[in-house]
């Protein structure tokens, strides 16, 4: 009888310690690395780096690679609102 329970408290314990390993685990795999950058805006900024892995912000000089054409396609100009150059070639023409 004094083995039963004894071996019932340890089974508790151990699935409590098993719960809890679990628990840090799970902690371990949520933890946020990457936020908005605010530059391009894309969830690619390193909280801990300071850095961003798209734009390569708070760089001067924009992140972008030759060897990624397909990259460059997507960030070049004309993908976007153009709010300034959109009106050029009109307001160029009437003077």
């Amino acid at each position: 009888t004094f083995f039963c329970r004894w071996y019932a408290g340890l089974a508790s314990r151990v699935a409590a310690r098993a719960a809890m390993a679990t628990k840090n685990a799970l902690k371990k795999q949520i933890r946020k690395t990457h936020t908005a950058c605010p530059r391009c805006g894309r969830k690619s900024y390193h909280l801990q780096k300071k850095v961003c892995s798209a734009c390569a912000y708070p760089s001067a000089r924009k992140r972008k690679y030759n060897w990624s054409a397909k990259a460059l396609r997507r960030k070049t100009t004309g993908t976007g609102r153009m709010r300034y150059l959109r009106d050029l070639p009109r307001r160029f023409k009437n003077g």
